[in-house]
């Protein structure tokens, strides 16, 4: 299982995933049913989640369901506890959205839940978010998970989130980390062969390893920058029920 799921996600291209794989890992849960883990993005119940991973697939990863991470389950969680999102309708931009996300989060924000991507299908709004087509202060929330790591410029990326939130308006600006982590992030535009990019930035189509520096960054697009440690509120038994990382720090930028 673990060699399946490392080579669909290293071989086959996103937007085809998140369009066909959800069936058949649906068809796959029914085997892992049980009671020890439990996904409180969709409230199903497993003797564990699946394993996920490009190179070293993670075990008690991925939901069989609504296809959750760590990191979306955590996010999930967050936004329940710790934000407004949930209480109150708003005006929500979310970048390269997530299947398990798409569906809860438009029930509760209506047309104001605008999804947006370069190419996934599952977008509602094309768009490179260097230059983001929305005018001043128009969001009150901007989600953007796991896609910093891909763009050019992704201080340009984050002064465009900066310029279309509104006053008082946050963003969760979610990266891969790679521990030990470097002091600055990485980025070498020189390496272009794909498995050494993979070995190097983690996968082939990332084009920097962020480092401490990572707030610093968030900072330079004029947002201030939040490390929220929301994981260690979590005991390791209910981080395992939950399949979370009590390692994942949550980003938050906010637009004075």
């Amino acid at each position: 299982m673990k060699k399946l799921i490392s080579f669909l996600i290293r071989f086959v291209p996103r937007k085809y995933l998140q369009l066909f794989t959800g069936v058949g890992l649906k068809v796959l849960g029914i085997f892992y049913f049980g009671s020890k883990v439990e996904c409180p993005i969709c409230n199903h119940h497993y003797k564990k989640f699946l394993p996920y991973g490009r190179i070293r697939p993670r075990e008690n990863a991925l939901c069989p369901s609504c296809l959750s991470l760590e990191r979306h389950r955590l996010i999930w969680l967050y936004l329940k506890d710790k934000t407004n999102f949930f209480s109150q309708k708003l005006n929500v931009l979310h970048i390269a959205p997530e299947p398990c996300f798409i569906n809860r989060f438009e029930k509760q924000h209506g047309d104001n839940y605008i999804t947006a991507d370069i190419e996934s299908p599952l977008a509602k709004v094309k768009m490179d978010i260097h230059q983001i087509p929305f005018g001043k202060n128009h969001f009150d929330v901007v989600l953007c998970n796991h896609v910093l790591e891909h763009v050019k410029d992704d201080i340009q990326v984050m002064k465009e989130f900066h310029r279309v939130l509104k006053p008082g308006g946050w963003a969760i600006l979610q990266i891969p980390l790679f521990f030990p982590l470097p002091e600055q992030t990485f980025e070498d535009n020189s390496i272009t062969d794909p498995r050494e990019r993979e070995k190097i930035f983690g996968q082939d189509d990332h084009v920097r390893k962020y480092g401490k520096d990572y707030p610093k960054r968030i900072e330079q697009s004029g947002l201030k920058s939040i490390e929220d440690q929301f994981c260690l509120s979590f005991s390791e038994e209910s981080a395992y029920r939950f399949g979370i990382s009590r390692k994942e720090i949550i980003y938050k930028g906010i637009k004075a």
